[in-house]
């Protein structure tokens, strides 16, 4: 079968944020010998509405699938990775070597998913200069300047709520133009800068309220 590329589509936040999970399940599929999967079976397995996901894979599949023989893993795998940009390799710099940083730093899949950070950036004396996982911990003051040099244009930030705003706007100034904000506060940024908030102290309340509803239905 021969690859081919998808012609360009406007996708939902909400299908996109599904994409990564079909693709892990189906990627799952091809190292068990599939080669076709119909949107049923997806659905079933990943407990998601048939039509809803027989629409997603249409909406990214350059041979569109069969009612009965469903859709050729082998195409899902190649235009799902191309609409995510896992086939190009996408630089980032990351703000705040902290736990939580380092953490990330160490992350293997990043680059998998064609993300690759080249450096990280903190103000503490006693991380400067060193490396984490082979990424370079340059002083926050220099962030700036390597942006605009590197032509870096995704930025992480994972320093504290008090620092964050003041990061923003150093990436901001060197070109940067996705933020992934994984500090707990609300960044304001010029037009056209996109920021996407990881609020770990948010997603857990919603955890802890899902489980305080489930134990008290256990109760009565």
């Amino acid at each position: 079968m021969k690859n081919e590329k998808v012609t360009p589509i406007a996708l939902s936040t909400q299908a996109l944020e599904r994409m990564p999970y079909y693709l892990h399940y189906i990627k799952q599929l091809q190292k068990k010998g599939i080669t076709q999967i119909a949107s049923p079976a997806i659905a079933a397995d990943l407990g998601l509405n048939e039509v809803q996901v027989r629409k997603d894979l249409a909406a990214v599949s350059s041979s569109k699938g069969k009612p009965k023989a469903g859709f050729y893993i082998q195409d899902l795998i190649y235009n799902m990775e191309e609409l995510l940009g896992y086939h190009n390799v996408k630089d980032a710099v990351l703000v705040g070597a902290g736990s939580l940083g380092k953490a990330l730093l160490s992350y293997k899949g990043f680059e998998i998913s064609g993300m690759h950070i080249v450096a990280a950036f903190d103000n503490q004396d006693g991380l400067i200069d060193t490396e984490i996982n082979g990424k370079k911990v340059l002083p926050v003051s220099k962030l700036s300047s390597v942006c605009r040099r590197l032509n870096i244009h995704i930025g992480i930030i994972t320093v504290p709520a008090n620092q964050a705003q003041t990061v923003c706007d150093q990436m901001v100034a060197g070109g940067i133009l996705a933020i992934w904000n994984f500090s707990p506060i609300r960044l304001t940024t010029p037009e056209g800068i996109m920021v996407r908030n990881e609020n770990m102290a948010a997603s857990l309340a919603i955890l802890s309220q899902h489980l305080k509803d489930k134990l008290k239905e256990h109760m009565l």
